[in-house]
C-alpha cells in the first residue's frame, strides 16, 4: 500500500515505521534536522517492542511533491490541521483515504471539510511515543492501539483494508461501527489528564491521590461526559469509573503530550483538548466550570507561546 505519513512525531514516526518495515511504500512528511536525519541516517526506533530502523526511508518536507497514494496518516498536532489538511491536497486521489490518529474530537471534520468528507476516516489511537532526537523516535508504552471507523457509522470495505494493512504490524487494531463514542470516551480522558498535569507539572503518580486534585480531574471527566451525551453521543455508564482506575494503575511517571508541551513552553492542543469542551458546553447550554478554570489558567500559556513560534509579519 502507498501511504503518506503526514507528521513525523511521535505517533507518526512510530506507525510508519512499523507499516515500512512491512513493505508498504511509506513517504514521512517533516522538515528541519528531522529531515535530514530521516534521509541520512534512516528513521531510527528505539520500542519496548523491539528496535528497528528503516533505511533508506523515503523523507520530503512538502506533501506536493508526492503522487496521489492510498492512505494518508494524519499525525499533526490539532493546531496545524487546517494549514496540514490543504498541503497534502496534491496526494489526495479519487480513492485516497485519509485516517487521522489526532487528539481531540474535531480533527476529522476540519480535515473534510478541506479534502472532502468522503476521503475521512475517524481514528482513536493510544500510545506513549516521542522524537528524542533528530531522526529517532522513542516509543514506551506497552499499549498501541488504534481504532478507525467511518464517521457516519457503519463497516465499509475501505476500513477493512486499512484494518488488514495495519494489524500486519503487530499492534492492537480495531473496527468501531461507533467511531464518535471512541473519540468521545479517550476525550474523558485525555482532557482531564492533560488539564492536571499542565496545572500541577507534575506526574500522574504524584498528584492522583490528593482528594482535592483527584476531585478536579473526576470533575473535569463528568463534564466532558456530559457534554458527549447532550449531543447523544451515549458513552458507558461507568467511563469516569473507568478513566480513573486507569488513572491509579498507570505508571506513576506518566505525563500526558500536551502536558510535555507546557513544560517545554510549546504550542499546545489546549483548543481541542480542553477549549473544546467549554465552547460545547456553550452551545449546549451546560455548565463547564472545570473545563472553563483549566482553559482560562492555561491560556496565557498558550498565547505567549504562539506568539513566540508564530512567523514574523
Amino acid at each position: 500500500m502507498k501511504i503518506l505519513i503526514m507528521g513525523t512525531g511521535g505517533v507518526g514516526g512510530y506507525y510508519g515505521g512499523l507499516l515500512a518495515q512491512q513493505g508498504n511504500e511509506v513517504t514521512f512528511i517533516s522538515r528541519g534536522a528531522h529531515l535530514y536525519a530521516i534521509r541520512h541516517e534512516g528513521l531510527k526506533v528505539k520500542s519496548v517492542h523491539g528496535d528497528f530502523t528503516v533505511s533508506p526511508a523515503n523523507a520530503t518536507e512538502d506533501p506536493a511533491k508526492v503522487e496521489p497514494v492510498d492512505l494518508i496518516l494524519f499525525c499533526v498536532k490539532t493546531y496545524s490541521t487546517n494549514e496540514a489538511a490543504e498541503a497534502i491536497r496534491p496526494a489526495v486521489g479519487p480513492q485516497t483515504v485519509v485516517l487521522s490518529l489526532q487528539n481531540g474530537v474535531e480533527a476529522a471534520e476540519r480535515i473534510g471539510k478541506i479534502v472532502g468528507p468522503e476521503h475521512v476516516l475517524g481514528g482513536v489511537t493510544w500510545l506513549s511515543s516521542a522524537v528524542e532526537a533528530p531522526g529517532v523516535i522513542r516509543q514506551v508504552s506497552q499499549f498501541r492501539r488504534i481504532v478507525i471507523g467511518e464517521l457516519n457509522g457503519g463497516r465499509s470495505e475501505r476500513t477493512q483494508s486499512i484494518y488488514e494493512v495495519l494489524n500486519q504490524t503487530g499492534i492492537t487494531v480495531e473496527i468501531s461501527e461507533n467511531i464518535q463514542k471512541i473519540l468521545w470516551t479517550k476525550l474523558v480522558f485525555i482532557a482531564a489528564v492533560s488539564s492536571v498535569g499542565s496545572l500541577t507539572r507534575m506526574p500522574m503518580g504524584d498528584y492522583r491521590a490528593i482528594p482535592e486534585t483527584r476531585s478536579l480531574l473526576a470533575s473535569i471527566m463528568q463534564e466532558v461526559e456530559a457534554v458527549a451525551r447532550a449531543q447523544g453521543i451515549n458513552l458507558d455508564g461507568d467511563v469516569v469509573q473507568n478513566w480513573l482506575k486507569f488513572v491509579d494503575d498507570a505508571a506513576p511517571q506518566m505525563k500526558p503530550s500536551m502536558q510535555l508541551d507546557v513544560e517545554t513552553n510549546r504550542r499546545t492542543e489546549l483548543e481541542s483538548m480542553i477549549g473544546v469542551v467549554s465552547r460545547k458546553g456553550r452551545e449546549l447550554g451546560l455548565a463547564t466550570p472545570a473545563a472553563d478554570f483549566v482553559y482560562a489558567s492555561l491560556l496565557p500559556i498558550e498565547v505567549k507561546a504562539h506568539n513566540e513560534f508564530a512567523p514574523p509579519p
